[in-house]
């Protein structure tokens, strides 16, 4: 296998800052070309095949995505910026394009006489669905709105769109620190202050801990002393508070735009096209989940309110009977290192990224029949040389018609780059007119803990789980066979995107004694987790579930009100009075973390729920077919073929049900958290 070549070349990673722009300009000019010649077509000529453009929408993305990825990874300020400047470009252009009324005329004039010449009939499935969606853009965008509408409309679409740019450029180049003397760090594990940059501050030496998660994290979790938690939590919501006023923008634009399309909320506007199929459906559905959790996390609470007195006794510390935030992650490890004897600094030692890595490749190759092959040394093109390229291969190829596509792993931290993690697909698989296939390309950024002088890179099982998951994303992005580009992947529904990912990394794998046991190798001696470790470590799954998912209905309440609100508000103070009332624990002084939740401007708006939400369905996937055989690879290939395989060429609760063999239901996943089935509506 290893001589096979793939059909497809990846793509060059050589671009200077001025290509970026300039191939940029030149494709979206390429790509209005076609649109203009679909709008000089008389109503009568228009039909499935003058209307080419579904293949010069995905011309333009596999040459404009993976330009506006570099400003995520880059090490070069000059071609961030230019890749920024080059999505302003293309996201622009985008607007315009979704406001051309010819263009939307010839897309209805196709439709109405496809339906009466009888040749509707003949179109398959995911190409009736192509003219439905395309047509829906259109009423969407408001083109049914008067010519001057159209033109305040536009405007202030493009405002929208630079300021998510904004926000999110700050959020990937933030750069802060926050400095500790080793006595304020007593608690944090010796190998994660080793790590940490040391300088003489005055008469004191002092620690520069950067607010990227393997530094900041161990000091939320281990940090004996509640006041360098307190300020380093306070630091890491103030980290980004010139996000604040965007954020406001932002808000401001979409409940603009929403009202001008004759919507009641930008929540009602996005959710018209996913599962949940309204904004008061998802409120329903956050509100019913939330009562439910209420009981169990005030109970979970109060046992580690408890714990938090008797170290405040033990250690001298004054105890004002109160729950903060920084105290959630650090009562929650205490919790279970008292109850289960678990260390999670111990846990660590037995995932070396050396090992880890390419024993989850090989876990989703076995279940999923594919076969990955490194790039290396002078084949290798990538842009940063720490990444992973390989080739993505059927287990049994033979020549070239086995090829998948492309895979890039870009795992640890580094300035400027994206700082949690993420999966691109910067490339699409399609079908091309000539009847050949354009192969995708699925990128994964995630900064995992680099190697220390004491130890190897290791990783947490939250790192592990997280890995998991996102690997997940990728595969749904490589194994994803769609005719149409637009529907390729992770095209699918919002709140139903992370479904497949969370079954894997929740229930398949990363639970599973026998997937543990495979995946762990201690860093010293290469003996994998004892039994009596994955006992503990899978008994901890489900401690204080309670406040683990009240914290996420906060954040999803949070993004669904500012989206459903007809007024501003101090967002601030909605943000830490929300965080109280819904996941239990108190604040201190008010700090804008608002501006730090990236998902609200990274398509995630009135959409954070849908984390949740799309749990259900992965917990009902797996219980129904993966529970008897986590990694039985013919299970595998049902997944593959009635999930991943089709993308969102059609309705998911089409491919749910065919998966799953009758309508999906939430007891599952009630049964998962409560250990009771109660009836619940989707």
């Amino acid at each position: 296998m290893a001589s096979l070549t793939p059909p497809q070349a990846p793509p060059s990673w050589i671009h200077t800052p001025e290509e970026v722009v300039s191939v940029t300009k030149r494709a979206l000019a390429q790509n209005k070309a076609v649109s203009d010649k679909v709008a000089a077509l008389p109503e009568a000529e228009c039909n499935f095949e003058t209307l080419p453009l579904a293949d010069a929408e995905a011309e333009v993305l596999i040459i404009c995505e993976p330009l506006a990825f570099y400003q995520n990874v880059s090490t070069s300020k000059e071609l961030r910026d230019a890749s920024n400047q080059a999505e302003v470009l293309q996201r622009d252009f985008d607007v315009e394009e979704s406001m051309r009324l010819d263009v939307f005329k010839a897309k209805t004039a196709a439709e109405k006489n496809l339906r009466k010449s009888g040749e509707w009939e003949k179109l398959s499935d995911e190409q009736r669905r192509l003219v439905e969606k395309m047509v829906l853009d259109g009423k969407r965008a408001g083109l049914a709105l008067p010519e001057k509408e159209r033109e305040v409309l536009m405007k202030l679409k493009k405002e929208l769109s630079q300021v998510c740019l904004d926000f999110s450029k700050n959020f990937n180049e933030e750069d802060g620190l926050i400095s500790f003397t080793l006595e304020e760090l007593d608690g944090v594990p010796d190998d994660v202050i080793s790590g940490y940059s040391k300088r003489t501050e005055g008469s004191k030496e002092v620690y520069d801990v950067t607010f990227k998660t393997p530094d900041i994290f161990p000091i939320f979790k281990s940090a004996h002393n509640p006041a360098t938690r307190r300020r380093a939590q306070e630091g890491y919501e103030d980290r980004l508070k010139q996000n604040v006023p965007l954020l406001e923008k932002a808000l401001d634009l979409r409940r603009r735009i929403a009202a001008m399309l004759g919507y009641d909320t930008w929540a009602d506007y996005v959710t018209e096209v996913k599962m949940v199929k309204s904004g008061k459906n998802a409120q329903d559905f956050l509100d019913d989940l939330e009562a439910k959790l209420h009981t169990v996390g005030e109970k979970e609470r109060n046992i580690l309110l408890q714990l938090k007195k008797e170290e405040h006794e033990k250690r001298g510390l004054p105890f004002d009977g109160e729950f903060y935030i920084w105290d959630y992650r650090y009562y929650d490890r205490v919790y279970i290192e008292k109850t289960l004897n678990l260390d999670d600094s111990l846990v660590k030692e037995y995932f070396p990224v050396s090992v880890v890595v390419p024993t989850i490749l090989k876990i989703y190759q076995d279940l999923l029949g594919v076969k990955f092959i490194e790039i290396k040394d002078d084949n290798k093109d990538v842009w940063h040389p720490e990444v992973q390229q390989f080739a993505v291969w059927e287990k049994d190829a033979k020549d070239e018609s086995a090829f998948v596509g492309y895979c890039y792993l870009d795992l640890f931290p580094r300035a400027a780059k994206y700082s949690h993690a993420a999966v691109w697909s910067l490339l699409p698989g399609y079908e091309l007119p000539s009847g050949k296939r354009h192969y995708p390309l699925a990128a994964m950024v995630a900064n995992l803990a680099k190697p220390t002088p004491e130890r190897p890179a290791l990783m947490r099982h939250d790192d592990v789980t997280t890995f998991f998951h996102e690997m997940g994303h990728v595969f749904h992005g490589l194994l994803s066979r769609t005719k149409y580009a637009r529907f390729h992947g992770t095209s699918v529904a919002r709140d139903f995107v992370e479904a497949p990912s969370q079954m894997l990394e929740n229930w398949c794998a990363c639970w599973e004694p026998k997937v543990l046991e495979k995946m762990s190798s201690h860093y010293k001696t290469q003996e994998p987790l004892s039994p009596e470790l994955i006992d503990k470590l899978i008994r901890s799954r489900y401690v204080n579930v309670g406040l683990y998912y009240l914290r996420q209905v906060f954040f999803a309440k949070f993004d669904l009100k500012v989206h459903v609100d007809k007024e501003a508000a101090d967002y601030t103070r909605l943000w830490n009075d929300l965080r109280e009332s819904i996941s239990l624990v108190k604040g201190g002084k008010p700090q804008p973390g608002q501006g730090t939740f990236g998902h609200i401007v990274g398509g995630y708006d009135a959409g954070y729920y849908g984390y949740t939400y799309s749990l259900v369905f992965a917990a009902d996937m797996y219980a129904t077919i993966f529970k008897k055989d986590p990694l039985n690879p013919a299970l595998g290939k049902l997944y593959r073929d009635k999930i991943l395989l089709v993308g969102g060429s059609r309705d998911e609760t089409d491919s749910l049900q065919d998966f799953l063999g009758r309508p999906p239901n939430s007891d599952a996943f009630l049964e998962e958290i409560f250990g009771t089935v109660t009836n619940a509506s989707l």
